[in-house]
């Protein structure tokens, strides 16, 4: 074996090491748990705000709690993991619950006890 092809081969085992690298950390960034607390992170802000109502606070943290617990559920049904279908219905109940989130913070009513900013 000459020295370019010995190159070449060290280099496509570099690209790949780095392939699968940057594939964990898009992973860890967009797990299940990832989303669930930047969107307790994005109601506590609302809540601070003064943009979510306690009852709207109420109704977000609610639906969180019962997005938690399918995702307990799921687990369990699958010794502790999650299948490619469990994700997807997850990953959308999320969207849904950001879509929430995103309106109890841009719809009319405020805390009146919060002084807007």
């Amino acid at each position: 074996m000459n020295l370019r092809t010995l190159l070449l081969v060290a280099s496509v085992a570099a690209l790949t090491a780095t392939a699968a690298s940057a594939q964990t950390t898009y992973n860890q960034r967009h797990s299940i748990n990832a989303r669930e607390s930047n969107q307790q992170a994005r109601i506590a802000h609302g809540v601070k705000d003064g943009q979510i109502t306690p009852k709207g606070a109420a109704a977000a943290e609610h639906n969180q709690a019962r997005i938690s617990a399918e995702d307990h559920s799921m687990r369990q049904a699958d010794n502790g993991h999650l299948t490619a279908a469990d994700r997807h219905t997850l990953a959308r109940q999320q969207n849904r619950a950001s879509k929430g989130i995103y309106d109890r913070n841009h719809n009319q009513y405020t805390d009146p006890g919060v002084a807007p900013k």
